[in-house]
């Protein structure tokens, strides 16, 4: 969603989420996500801005992107990093 409105990653490099679980079921105990996290709250922040751009107000805008982190979180947890319930 973030480059769909204006945002570039030149030159990011990244691995599969196949790739991501099977390290971390081989006991790789630190996987990086913050650059997910950020996109996420990036691409909801910037999406917000497009569609209403009179809106400057943080706690219209910062909710969505709040709840965008907490579903990255949520999905990593539970269907990447298989780190549920530990």
């Amino acid at each position: 969603m973030c480059n769909e409105f204006g945002g570039e990653l030149k030159d990011a490099k990244g691995c599969p989420e196949s790739m991501l679980r099977e390290a971390a079921q081989y006991g790789v105990c630190k996987i990086n996500i913050d650059s997910d996290l950020r996109l996420a709250m990036t691409g909801v922040i910037r999406k917000q801005f497009a569609e209403d751009p009179s809106n400057f107000d943080p706690r219209k805008y910062l909710s969505p992107a709040r709840d965008a982190i907490y579903g990255m979180v949520k999905h990593k947890i539970l269907n990447v990093l298989g780190s549920n319930q530990k």
